[in-house]
């Protein structure tokens, strides 16, 4: 199947999928883009997904898992892109900000974050990404990236990174830089951290060179707190990284991934805390994976010979 017609497939889904294909592959004019991505509020995934925030902020799931849900919810809106200036996201981030608190830690303001750093990484992406200073979570971030260049919820006692820690922090520092500008210490610490991804080929072990687990080579959306090949790339495509070849195996995986039909499928699916379905069948094609691998495979084949 030609990729006219991959494409034509992808333009035929949900607005959340539209607008990134023709920024991303048709390269679609400015207005025509944000046109289409002024529809994720309004319509398909992007409103269903706001119709379920409760009017006290969160996405339920009560006291307990409440402001997991919630950063679920967040999350995924971001991914969609959500326009944040649009009244919908100013609506949702203001219900947050007056209801959300972490009781735990003396009631905190909830983009002030957490005290794990994947979770500290979401909440800046998604805050970044909506406005929301989050100046607090970067400087808890930059105070516990590890040696090795990464980060992990486990650490302390550990003094390894894990990829999982490591990803999410990576998009929340490039999230907000883009909103707040280069800052010599968040710069430092995000280009550390991509050379911790760069340095084990995106998937393997820095010591003995195996898979660190052969699960990141199958691909899922939404990936939650989950790594693998596929957004460990999209990271460095969407934060301007130049390819190199410590990228080409993984990228080799992206590749032999895609089906005769030209389409990725939905190769695994994570549990789903905030119960909305996007894409539900395994092996399926799927819109998502398909998207994000076409634009990974054309930032990579644009690399200065």
């Amino acid at each position: 199947m030609s990729e006219a017609s991959v494409i034509r497939w992808l333009l035929q889904g949900d607005p959340a999928i539209r607008w990134q294909v023709m920024r991303d592959l048709t390269h679609a004019p400015g207005d025509t883009v944000a046109l289409e991505r002024s529809r994720v509020a309004s319509e398909g995934w992007g409103r269903a997904l706001l119709d379920r925030q409760a009017p006290e902020g969160s996405w339920g799931g009560g006291k307990d898992r409440g402001w997991m849900i919630t950063m679920d919810a967040l999350a995924l809106l971001r991914e969609m892109g959500l326009d944040p200036a649009s009244e919908a996201a100013r609506r949702a981030i203001s219900l947050v900000n007056a209801n959300l608190r972490w009781e735990s830690l003396g009631n905190r303001p909830y983009f002030d974050g957490e005290t794990e750093a994947c979770i500290n990484g979401a909440i800046l992406a998604f805050g970044s990404y909506f406005g929301e200073r989050c100046d607090r979570i970067v400087e808890r971030l930059l105070s516990e990236q590890l040696a090795d260049g990464g980060w992990n919820c486990e650490a302390p006692p550990s003094t390894r990174s894990s990829f999982n820690s490591t990803i999410r922090v990576l998009e929340g520092l490039l999230e907000y830089e883009r909103a707040r500008g280069a800052a010599i210490a968040v710069t430092d610490a995000r280009l550390k951290a991509q050379e911790y991804l760069l340095e084990r080929r995106m998937f393997r072990r820095l010591t003995t060179g195996e898979i660190v687990d052969r699960r990141w080579t199958r691909f899922s959306f939404p990936t939650v707190w989950h790594y693998d090949v596929l957004r460990g790339l999209d990271y460095l495509r969407s934060a301007g990284v130049e390819p190199d070849e410590r990228a080409a195996e993984a990228i080799g995986i992206v590749e032999a991934r895609r089906h005769q039909n030209g389409r990725w499928p939905m190769n695994h699916l994570h549990a789903d805390r905030l119960g909305f379905p996007l894409e539900t069948e395994r092996g399926r094609a799927s819109r998502w994976n398909t998207m994000r691998a076409m634009r990974v495979l054309r930032w990579y084949q644009a690399r200065p010979c």
